[in-house]
């Protein structure tokens, strides 16, 4: 099933759920299909899973990708509304808004309120159910109505991010699916895609049934690093690093 995701896509989220990777692996799909593809790093929240991490992969793809001026590229200031602003007057096939988790990390979109409103906004939060606060349905409603309230937009659509990170399995998808259609059924948002580890998805050993499914998959390439993993962190610890 294609997965036909365009326009300006506001991905949001739980602290956790792995929205910034969901993020980045839509706009690389999206970019591998044809389409024009920018993304605006809008997370002032996270110091380290932020789509700014993947700066020179995202470029080396064709990948716009909006950041603040480099003396404040780790500043928690919403010094990002200019560039965003202008991104949102002439957007790209598909515009990626990155946002922060929670409804803290959404707090920079009512600063875009007047060059959002009136315009056709897909905002897309993303749920993992094994992650704290979202692992039943009134959990994930109670979030969504956190972001709705202090990002002054509303959640058009649901992305199932189920996963246990390296310990996932089939089981772990097909549970987060069913759940996720709890969810839908009980907001009335529609499942815009699921995702799906590269390794379950390219092994067809793991047994990972696609026809399980009745929305589009996103396979997912890992390009986040846990802050135990992180290239400063592994610098200043003296580890030589050439990862992305």
């Amino acid at each position: 099933m294609n997965l036909d995701i365009k326009g300006i896509v506001i991905i949001c989220g739980n602290y956790g759920s792995g929205k910034t990777e969901t993020a980045v692996n839509l706009a690389v799909k999206q970019r591998q299909g044809g389409l024009e593809v920018k993304i605006a790093d809008l997370d002032l929240v996270n110091p380290y899973f932020r789509t700014r991490e993947v700066k020179s992969f995202l470029e080396g793809m064709g990948i716009s990708l909006i950041l603040p001026d480099k003396q404040y590229m780790h500043a928690d200031l919403p010094i990002l509304v200019p560039a965003v602003a202008g991104v949102i007057k002439q957007p790209s096939e598909l515009t990626i808004l990155d946002a922060g988790g929670d409804d803290v990390g959404v707090t920079v979109l009512a600063a875009l309120e007047n060059h959002l409103s009136g315009r056709d906004i897909h905002m897309l939060q993303v749920i993992n159910p094994f992650r704290p606060f979202t692992e039943n349905v009134e959990g994930c409603i109670r979030i969504k109505e956190e972001i709705e309230k202090t990002s002054k937009l509303r959640v058009t659509g649901l992305v199932g991010n189920a996963n246990l990170m390296n310990e996932t399995v089939p089981d772990h998808i097909y549970q987060g699916y069913d759940f996720l259609k709890k969810v839908s059924e009980a907001t009335g948002l529609s499942i815009e895609f699921i995702t799906a580890g590269s390794d379950l998805i390219s092994d067809p050993a793991s047994g990972l049934d696609p026809n399980y499914f009745s929305c589009p998959v996103l396979e997912i390439k890992r390009k986040m690093l846990p802050p135990w993993k992180h290239p400063k962190r592994l610098r200043r610890k003296g580890v030589n690093f050439n990862g992305v």
